[in-house]
This record gives structure tokens, sequence and C-alpha cells, in this order.
């Protein structure tokens, strides 16, 4: 049966989600470089992506994962978590200053946050849905369909599809403006992953669907 993208991304009940695009992940204090330089071309076509829902109507929220000073509250239980702690207090006794949690966190300046946007902050887990509040403020706005994007293919970006998907929303993922390492990993996580569960398309495509009929 064909999709009817009409309805499935029509703005009142549709919300894109932009998974982790925040400075310590895929900008400047980026702490995975590797997963930002992959990043880079999808940053941008999330960029376009907002500034056309923003046009369109169509809700954007910032999904960001915060991590205190002290680590309190956040994953000790993952091998990259662990990892990156590690990684991080290493640093600090070297010298090395640690950035402020809020700088962290904030979102990359090639997206940015506009007034009108949504941001939602966890500082456990590793799904931007799961006990984040993510939810119900979608059901709040009453979406129905969630356009994911952002970082990454590897973790955070299947969890909140099959979070999503779970919570009984239609998922739209345009191929284009979602990342991991390496890419070829993230290729087949979309193809024979995700690509079973949400409905595939790209930046520009997206965008012809919110247009306004001629």
């Amino acid at each position: 049966m064909p999709v009817d993208w009409t309805r499935l991304v029509a703005p009142p009940t549709t919300a894109l989600v932009v998974s982790e695009c925040q400075r310590d992940v895929v900008g400047d204090l980026a702490r995975l470089p590797q997963l930002a330089e992959a990043a880079r071309p999808a940053i941008l076509h999330i960029a376009t992506l907002a500034e056309a829902a923003h046009s369109a109507g169509v809700q954007v929220v910032h999904a960001a994962a915060y991590v205190r000073r002290d680590g309190k509250g956040a994953n000790s239980n993952t091998r990259i978590s662990a990892g990156l702690r590690r990684r991080a207090l290493e640093a600090e006794a070297a010298g090395s200053d640690r950035p402020d949690p809020e700088d962290a966190c904030a979102v990359v300046p090639e997206i940015g946050v506009d007034p009108s946007d949504i941001r939602i902050v966890r500082i456990h887990g590793m799904s931007p849905m799961a006990d984040t509040g993510l939810d119900s403020v979608l059901r709040n706005l009453r979406v129905t369909t969630v356009v994911v994007t952002g970082v990454s293919l590897n973790i955070a970006v299947p969890n909140l599809v099959m979070d999503a998907v779970n919570h009984g929303y239609e998922v739209v993922v345009p191929t284009d403006a979602v990342a991991g390492t390496p890419p070829e990993y993230g290729r087949a996580m979309l193809e024979n992953t995700i690509g079973y569960l949400a409905y595939l398309t790209t930046t520009k495509e997206l965008i012809g669907r919110w247009a306004p009929p001629a």
C-alpha cells in the first residue's frame, strides 16, 4: 500500500526531533571526534530541515544529553559512559580544563535553537525518549509522527526510533540527516533495522512534502 505522506508528515501532528546535536557530541567540544566528523553532512541537512519545519509549523524538539561535572546521575553501567568518564578525569588530572556542562550540551550553532523550539535534557540513559518526558510533551502537542534526526545511528537514534514506535508513534527518518560511525555501519543500520520500523526519506523529499501547494 502506498504511503500517504500528506497525512504522515502533516505539520500539525508532526515533530522534528533532533538527537544529541550538541557541542560535546558533534561540535567544537566533541568527545568522539570520529562521530563528529561523520556527522558533518547530516548537521547541515538538519539545519535545513529545522528551518523548513519552522516555516511549515512543525514543532522542533532538541533532545540533549547532559553530564554534571561531578557525574552524579549519569550512566556508569555502559562501556561508552565509563570510558568517557575515565577520559574526562584523566584530562582533568593532566591539567586540561573541562567544559561547563551547560556549554557542552548546547545545540551546535549550525542548527541553533529557535524561540519556538522545545529543548529536553536528560542526565541518564541511552534514549532521548525513555524517562525523559519527551513522550508526554509530544502527546500534549497532539503529535502522532516523529521525524528522527541527529546522532548516533550506533546508540541514541535506534533507541529513539524503537521507543517512539513502541509508544505508538509513526516514525520518519531522513537518511541524510542521521549519522553513525563508521559510516558503513550507519548505512547498514538504516537498511537492516530502522528501515523495518520507520519510513525512510531524504531531507529534500521531506521539505517538499512540507512546502505549501503552489
